[in-house]
């Protein structure tokens, strides 16, 4: 098996057409067929389900394809970074939007910084999309709420951040003071994220804890949007203390929720270690620093700090 026959594999899979796929790389059409049929015989599988209308991966040739994909782009990495005689190539990293408020764009200088011959990609999305995205090997990297057991990840605890309220200034039946209790603001009108997102369940299960539901007035799976809902004070929201990285001084009323329980977990996934890259690996190792460096100088408020 020979690199361009996975070049020439993927390339049919994005197009779903062996004849698209063979004007876009400049060879005929019963010529690029033969390759993908001598891959298949390679493999002892039918790759590509053909019809009329184009062509489909089968089960196998999804999984194939995944893997030729990833395969591709360490091997283009070690060119570039053979050819520039230093660690280069491209990472992609996933983000969700609080994290990615306080991380992002720390992360980003270190990683310039440190590193300037990688490329990265950087994704903000809601968590729930981030781990969709890592399994399907679109992300080598991503911060996550909680690990899924069943895959094969590589898993870093980095640090346990709080939880706040966010309020309007003046908004009726937020308690005074910078801490509270979420006994306290259970009867609070509240706007939170969708149950896609590991804030909500976290919220949930709190909640739940105490015997209560959360009432929630709104949903929103947006963080700019979230605020600027709460702005205008019709209700009130919990974030983690990530979200504070993106409130100016006096624009909302925020309090600390010191129940004890109630934190929310930010470990560092990865594909497992066989599987990353070289630049993949640095970018792992940086972000875990950043982010316990922001910890150590009080720019991210934690419960906890995992230092390995």
């Amino acid at each position: 098996m020979e690199l361009r026959q996975l070049r020439y594999f993927v390339r049919v899979v994005e197009a779903g057409s062996i004849g698209r796929a063979a004007m876009s790389i400049g060879m005929v059409t019963s010529a690029l067929s033969q390759q993908i049929s001598r891959l298949e015989g390679e493999l002892s599988t039918r790759l590509l389900q053909r019809s009329a209308s184009g062509v489909v991966p089968t089960d196998a040739g999804l999984a194939f394809f995944r893997q030729a994909q990833l395969a591709l782009r360490h091997a283009d990495d070690a060119v570039q970074a053979a050819q520039q005689a230093r660690l280069a190539g491209h990472v992609s990293v996933g983000l969700p939007s609080t994290t990615a408020a306080v991380l992002g764009a720390p992360f980003l200088q270190a990683m310039n910084a440190r590193y300037p011959d990688i490329r990265l990609h950087l994704v903000e999305a809601l968590s729930g999309h981030l781990t969709d995205m890592l399994n399907g090997r679109l992300l080598d990297l991503a911060i996550v709420f909680h690990a899924e057991s069943a895959r094969r990840w590589s898993v870093m605890p980095l640090l346990d951040e709080p939880l706040f309220l966010f309020a309007r200034p003046g908004m009726p039946g937020v308690p005074a003071g910078d801490t509270t209790r979420l006994e306290a603001i259970a009867d609070l009108p509240l706007v939170l994220p969708s149950g896609r997102h590991g804030l909500r369940a976290l919220v949930n299960n709190a909640f739940q804890q105490l015997g209560r539901t959360p009432r929630v007035v709104a949903e929103v799976d947006g963080l700019s949007l979230l605020m600027d809902v709460v702005q205008q004070g019709g209700a009130a929201t919990i974030q983690p203390s990530s979200a504070t990285a993106r409130i100016a001084p006096g624009q909302l009323q925020m309090a600390r929720i010191d129940d004890a329980h109630l934190f929310r977990s930010n470990l560092l996934a990865s594909l497992s270690d066989e599987e990353l890259s070289p630049a993949a690996l640095a970018a792992r190792l940086v972000m875990a620093d950043v982010s316990r460096t922001l910890a150590r100088e009080g720019k991210w408020a934690v419960v906890a700090l995992h230092e390995s």
